[in-house]
């Protein structure tokens, strides 16, 4: 019987997709049970052509889905493999991401655990040269996986990774998909766990399995890096959810008064100790809840990079907020507002 659809759109990824299909061949879960539909947004490389060849040899079923000529985006990549998927559960990762071989078992077993559930959300690890800019980018993205854990523990919540997560169909029409937002190019993932948690309290989980950690790369370079956190960051003013809001304003809270208590030492060198002494307790909490998070993630060792990154966490977080706030970003070659 057929349980999962898993649905990636993709552009310009025929360098990448190879390695992806090949994890998703390699599934402990029997290969009846689930599906994968590849929605292609006018790519302009091989992607096409490769997806097709992988679907007459396949092991599973694989159809490439086509937009059509005036559709473009993420959103209406992930909506056209929906409209052709079967399955009850739809799945979603990317499509240069790699996925472990109980990836998809993973995802069914915590659906028996919780027959009621109608979102779910998995852990995402950052890959990359073993470069300290390579672990400051990582354990920023793990505080990202551990702070949307455990929002979604507390059912308050906050953030989610398209590149790892999965959505009951009949909850994702029930809430109108993608209909309030479809005009932004970033945030398919988050608006769409907090519609469905508004309309369905109690129904999103996170699954907290090293099986079902899906790998990326992370940006190769900082300009890369800065654009994808603009893109995300992009769709901060659109929350209409509570809990998201107050996340973001804490964050954002949390930076300006660090960077502003240096500001204020430089001027008055007699306020140091309490600001050293501000930075000191936000180091500990830091460490003391990313700690069982890189734990988690087989990433314990980047924990010693957690004082870099928090000396050039403030003023990285004020640009990208601001940057994020005014919108404007390139994303796939193409320029979005």
């Amino acid at each position: 019987m057929l349980s999962f659809s898993v649905i990636i759109a993709a552009r310009n990824e025929a360098d990448t997709l190879p390695q992806l299909l090949q994890d998703l061949a390699a599934q402990t879960l029997p290969a009846a049970q689930f599906e994968v539909l590849i929605a292609d947004d006018h790519s302009t490389d091989a992607t096409a052509a490769l997806v097709s060849a992988a679907a007459s040899k396949s092991k599973f079923p694989l159809r490439l889905i086509a937009l059509p000529a005036g559709t473009t985006g993420k959103k209406a990549a992930l909506q056209a493999a929906l409209q052709a998927a079967r399955a009850p559960w739809l799945v979603c990762t990317d499509a240069d991401c790699r996925l472990g071989p109980g990836w998809l078992a993973a995802y069914a077993a915590l659906l028996q655990r919780h027959p009621q559930a109608n979102f779910v959300s998995g852990p995402v690890l950052l890959t990359g040269p073993d470069t300290l800019f390579a672990r400051l980018m990582g354990l920023e993205f793990a505080g990202l996986v551990g702070v949307g854990g455990a929002c979604l523990a507390r059912q308050q919540p906050t953030m989610c990774n398209g590149a790892n997560l999965a959505y009951r169909r009949t909850a994702f029409e029930a809430v109108g998909g993608f209909a309030d937002n479809a005009h932004l190019a970033s945030g398919d993932d988050e608006f769409l766990l907090h519609k469905i948690h508004v309309a369905f309290p109690d129904t999103a989980h996170f699954l907290a399995d090293a099986a079902a950690v899906v790998r990326t790369a992370a940006p190769p370079t900082l300009r890369a890096l800065l654009r994808q956190r603009v893109r995300w960051a992009s769709k901060w003013r659109h929350y209409q959810s509570p809990a998201s809001r107050r996340l973001a304003v804490l964050v954002l809270g949390a930076n300006v008064a660090l960077a502003a208590g240096v500001g204020a030492g430089l001027r008055w060198p007699e306020l140091w100790p309490w600001v050293l002494t501000a930075w000191a307790l936000k180091l500990g909490a830091d460490a003391w809840f990313l700690a069982p998070v890189l734990r988690f993630l087989g990433r314990h060792k980047w924990l010693g990079g957690l004082l870099p990154l928090q000396l050039l966490y403030a003023p990285y977080a004020l640009a990208v907020g601001a940057a994020g706030w005014r919108g404007g970003y390139q994303w796939k070659g193409r320029a979005v507002k």
